[in-house]
């Protein structure tokens, strides 16, 4: 036990600055989500958008799901959620009653996913998973205002490293993402043909400038998918050795983050690269941070900064309470607090392991249904399947055929120019954002059949309002298929319509 102790802190204690560091980022992200998916507020989260509450209810919906963002249909609740999320993350980013402001943040979060999972992707997942880890964690000792109310107290931190289970959970799940999604990839193009980024590259759906730069190029391509497989399989283990392992986790670091990079250059992936970059940010090692700590965010302790410790100075809360605790008899021994606290942690990690492993094709004992209500409780659920077994081949575009009153077809997609099934020059700047993206993903699904007459019923409404001098009578949702073939053949585009629906005159 003693050798043990001693392994599981050495691999997995983390430097306090670096987690402040990631809190601050991951509060930032939050902040953008919020912001892109405001844009569609109406469009995403009302009744009067692509998925009403009670479609939501009859087709998407657990009985162990919460969201007080289905508590209402009308999109001013939503602004008002909306509102309070944004409060709550900058708390969090300013490191303002940090543990709480984690807290209600990964829980409105989570509330929000679970209004539209048809519009989630995994950097969603992600982002949740490590603010319900961020719980746990003290990311709010460092560039924070607790720290610098602490330090008005005359408590200031005895060391820079912290070890505890949330750092192990944490580390842990980082880990997880890239070693279940290559035990996924398990089809010949990942492993041996080496062709899965060739057929990503084809999707024009989520093409981007430099994939088309090394597109012609399969045998780049060939070692590029290779080298992305055995790097997701591989590298999550440099993060278990004892040994050198401050080196190692700067490896691990500067790959994923060059990884990152890379696809966000080469694919159209949302604020996934964003929220996988910062989910590394917190292995930064000491001698990293020390460097950062001396050239940037050590700034924020100078004294030339007083206007800024002045800001967090002047925040208070609104509300007093004074509660007479009779400390002879604590109501809970903060020892026994702690205890709890790293338990609740470990279960759940264990759970979140389990979770994880049950996704693969490993031959272990799956978690059983009956133990699900947690996972989808918390959303402790993951499934890292990006372009797992294989890669969607069902590339194509959309073309929103409008009828109008005279006669013209028009393309609602093309801001009303007359209908043309040629292939756009960029199908990805089609997409007002990554959301719209990935609901355009799910609406081509069969088992997603439900879900087309509410976006075409709200395609035409929406353009009759913005255009009452050229309104539509009849909308067909069109799906140009053009499937992704081997060896850059090009397939022949085949017109589906997916649904028509007629405008409803009051």
């Amino acid at each position: 036990m003693k050798y043990l102790e001693l392994y599981l802190r050495k691999v997995f204690t983390v430097d306090l600055r670096a987690l402040a560091l990631m809190r601050i980022w991951l509060a930032g992200i939050v902040l953008l989500d919020l912001a892109i998916r405001a844009t569609d507020m109406e469009a995403h989260y009302s009744n009067m958008g692509v998925l009403p509450l009670h479609v939501l209810h009859q087709h998407l919906w657990l009985p162990q799901f919460f969201s007080l963002h289905a508590l209402s249909g009308l999109w001013q609740f939503q602004l008002a959620l909306f509102i309070l999320a944004a409060g709550f993350a900058c708390c969090m980013l300013l490191g303002y009653k940090t543990r709480l402001s984690t807290a209600v943040t990964w829980l409105l979060l989570l509330s929000l996913q679970n209004r539209n999972p048809l519009i989630e992707q995994g950097g969603d997942d992600l982002l949740r998973m490590l603010l319900f880890w961020g719980i746990f964690l003290p990311w709010g000792r460092f560039y924070a205002a607790d720290a610098m109310q602490a330090r008005r107290q005359g408590i200031t931190p005895q060391q820079t490293t912290y070890f505890s289970a949330a750092t192990m959970a944490y580390i842990l799940q980082v880990g997880l993402v890239y070693f279940s999604t290559a035990l996924l990839k398990n089809s010949p193009e990942w492993h041996t043909d080496g062709t899965a980024l060739y057929y990503a590259l084809s999707l024009d759906q989520i093409l981007m400038p430099a994939g088309r730069l090394i597109y012609p190029y399969p045998e780049l391509l060939r070692i590029l998918t290779l080298a992305a497989w055995h790097t997701e399989l591989l590298l999550p283990f440099l993060l278990l050795i004892p040994w050198y392992n401050r080196f190692f986790r700067m490896v691990v670091v500067v790959v994923l983050v060059g990884f990152h990079i890379g696809i966000s250059l080469t694919l159209f992936v949302g604020l996934f690269y964003l929220i996988n970059i910062a989910s590394v940010a917190g292995l930064l090692p000491s001698f990293a941070m020390d460097w950062l700590d001396r050239r940037v965010l050590g700034s924020f302790r100078r004294p030339g900064m007083g206007q800024f410790r002045n800001i967090f100075s002047k925040l208070s809360s609104p509300v007093s309470i004074n509660v007479q605790v009779n400390w002879r008899r604590p109501f809970f021994p903060q020892h026994l607090l702690s205890s709890v606290r790293n338990g609740f942690v470990a279960v759940a990690l264990f759970y979140c392991v389990w979770w994880n492993l049950s996704t693969t094709h490993l031959p272990l004992h799956k978690i059983p249904d009956s133990s699900r209500w947690l996972g989808y409780l918390l959303r402790l659920d993951q499934h890292w399947g990006m372009f797992s077994p294989t890669v969607f081949k069902d590339d194509g575009w959309y073309v929103l055929e409008g009828h109008t009153e005279n006669g013209i077809n028009i393309d609602l997609n093309q801001e009303g120019k007359e209908v043309n099934y040629s292939k756009p020059a960029s199908v990805v700047s089609l997409f007002k954002n990554d959301r719209w993206r990935k609901y355009s993903e799910n609406y081509l699904f069969i088992h997603n059949a439900y879900m087309r007459p509410y976006y075409c019923n709200y395609l035409v409404r929406r353009w009759n309002e913005a255009h009452p001098q050229q309104p539509i009578q009849q909308l067909e949702v069109v799906y140009m298929k053009e499937p992704s073939l081997p060896d850059y053949q090009l397939a022949v585009p085949t017109r589906e319509v997916l649904c028509s629906c007629a405008n409803q005159p009051e």
